[in-house]
């Protein structure tokens, strides 16, 4: 069993504040919604969470069996998909893959890509360039690469940008799949996406 719990998150940028006074407690099988009005730290906060920034106060526990998490550990367990992520676009999409689980410590086998590629919709195109993807390829190649750990953790910021309805219809099945035996945060506003999750957070309120 996996928690994460926030206390009284707030964040400021100098003097702007961003967002204040953010609780949550979340265990595994539980899912989130963080929505709001463009700039109300929807993606902050998921980056604060991950400890891509830091909060200017409150404070962040990730905990297995009760016990603190150390970073590494964390790390090890949760999954970013965001926009904002790069790929390689001179690598296969393959490579990519076997790139990632790398710098993640970690190790992936052709099998275990080709399974990742058949769930993303991608089957027979990971040996392309991941140059030649279109926008929607390289998002749902995003989602192999984050399911590379079989995430504890899983971090959703905009989950189907650029996604057509087939698209959507292999992230809501993942995200399904994932909301029964991990923690699912998703920073969205996009009323389907919304109800990828159980609890909702609204910021900038």
């Amino acid at each position: 069993m996996f928690t994460l719990t926030a206390e009284n998150l707030g964040k400021r940028f100098g003097e702007r504040k961003v967002f204040a006074d953010i609780s949550f407690e979340l265990s595994t099988g539980d899912s989130l919604a963080i929505t709001g009005p463009n700039g109300s730290g929807k993606s902050t906060l998921l980056m604060l969470l991950l400890g891509y920034h830091h909060a200017t106060r409150g404070e962040v526990h990730f905990r297995e069996e009760d016990l603190p998490m150390s970073e590494s550990r964390i790390r090890a367990c949760a999954s970013l998909v965001s926009p904002y992520l790069n790929l390689y676009d001179h690598l296969t999409g393959e490579e990519n893959l076997t790139f990632f689980a790398t710098v993640a410590g970690g190790h992936v086998a052709g099998k275990r890509i080709d399974e990742l590629l058949r769930m993303v919709g991608l089957e027979g195109r990971g040996v392309d360039m991941v140059g030649a993807y279109s926008s929607g390829m390289k998002q749902r190649l995003k989602y192999a690469a984050a399911l590379l750990n079989d995430p504890a953790f899983l971090f959703l910021d905009e989950p189907t940008s650029n996604l057509d309805d087939r698209g959507k219809d292999i992230v809501a099945s993942i995200v399904e799949e994932y909301r029964r035996k991990a923690i699912v945060i998703v920073a969205t506003n996009e009323e389907g996406e919304v109800s990828f999750a159980r609890q909702h957070c609204r910021l900038g309120q």
